[in-house]
């Protein structure tokens, strides 16, 4: 079993849909969906590139999840302080 961290561009609506689409694809055994964050992960033995492939043909914008995209996340839910940093 291995596990798939996507990153896939969602308002609350595409969570169900999300869902569902990856339900149907083969090796698919168990899915994550942190909303907030825009992060999914699959669990199973799909293909990286199938689950990709899924979530694409439904019109999802997904890419891989990297930590730059954690960093992001922070900052756009503004739990990242700037004024630690000397910035204002």
């Amino acid at each position: 079993t291995q596990s798939t961290e996507l990153k896939v561009e969602m308002v609350a609506l595409h969570e169900k849909r999300v869902r569902k689409c990856l339900s149907k694809v083969k090796g698919v055994e168990r899915v994550e969906v942190e909303g907030s964050i825009q992060k999914v992960v699959v669990t199973g033995y799909a293909n990286r590139n199938k689950i990709l492939k899924a979530l694409r043909r439904v019109g999802l914008r997904v890419e891989l999840w990297s930590p730059r995209n954690e960093l992001l996340s922070a900052y756009a839910a503004g739990s990242f302080a700037f004024n630690n940093y000397g910035f204002f």
